[in-house]
């Protein structure tokens, strides 16, 4: 809703623009001479007028006419000056008329907008800073994808061999499904569990797999997003990630390629207090 309202906001100032150039603009290619009083009456004895309008302002008169060739011309007299009497005496047949105002839409647009113009601007630089506000809240929040326990659909009849795998792995569904048990015996489940294999083995796979078992939500980040060039924020973001899933115990939280913060301790510049050494001690 809110994008279909700019879209049409959009066009409604488009539209007023282009009213307002075509107001504004002269459509006319033709070229009009301004002539003075005198080359007027002259033009007039020699019979090289052959149409005179005469607009009435508040003190002047303003003339357009055109000559027998085919030219347009314009010129200004005084309301106190002898243009009316020169052409009643010569019998001409001019037209008169009041001065027209503006139409009621150019004099609406002509003051509108310059406060449109001015209001779309304003409303731009608060969407940008609110923007730019936001991008740097959300900066160190996680970017882990959340499916919740419904949506994860892969179970273990999906995840082909790793039997044993999917042995021990069985004992984390069945904390995950009831707790109680575990706790009324006084057993504890181990807090995280370590898949190591190469690319295309089923790590992933697995993972989605207890989830879906489990019926629990299912956290899902890589461990290259917790690496960023401000120190910091990959702590952050470890932190942000781990208060959502609070929200939604029990649930799995499965870090890919964790490799990318998880090196040898000290091993950085510095006695190791860099990026990945915060985001890997948070």
């Amino acid at each position: 809703m809110e994008k279909a309202l700019k879209n049409i906001a959009i066009y409604v100032l488009i539209v007023l623009l282009a009213l307002f150039a075509v107001s504004l603009s002269d459509r006319s290619d033709e070229k009009v001479e301004a002539m003075s009083y005198q080359n007027f009456t002259a033009n007039m004895e020699k019979g090289q007028i052959s149409v005179v309008l005469v607009e009435v302002d508040d003190r002047v008169y303003n003339v357009t006419g055109m000559l027998k060739d085919g030219g347009k011309f314009t010129m200004t007299a005084l309301k106190e000056g002898p243009l009316i009497k020169y052409l009643e005496d010569k019998k001409f047949n001019y037209e008169i008329k009041e001065k027209e105002g503006p139409k009621w839409y150019v004099s609406l647009l002509s003051t509108l907008f310059p406060i449109l113009i001015l209001i779309a601007f304003l409303i731009f630089i608060m969407n940008q800073s609110q923007g730019g506000g936001n991008r740097v809240m959300q900066f160190g929040k996680s970017r882990a994808k959340i499916l919740s326990g419904e949506q994860v659909k892969v179970t273990f009849k999906d995840v082909a061999g790793a039997d044993e795998a999917k042995e021990e792995m069985q004992e984390v569904v069945d904390f995950l499904k009831n707790p109680e048990k575990f706790v009324q015996i006084g057993a504890k489940i181990p807090k995280g569990v370590l898949l190591f294999g190469a690319p295309g083995t089923g790590k992933t796979l697995m993972a989605r797999a207890v989830a879906g078992e489990a019926g629990v939500p299912f956290f899902s980040i890589s461990g290259s997003d917790f690496v960023e060039m401000f120190v910091g924020v990959g702590a952050a973001r470890v932190r942000d990630l781990f208060e959502q899933a609070k929200k939604n115990s029990p649930c799995i939280v499965f870090i890919d390629e964790i490799d990318a913060v998880g090196r040898q301790r000290g091993a950085g510049l510095g006695g190791g207090h860099d990026e990945r050494e915060q985001t890997l001690n948070q």
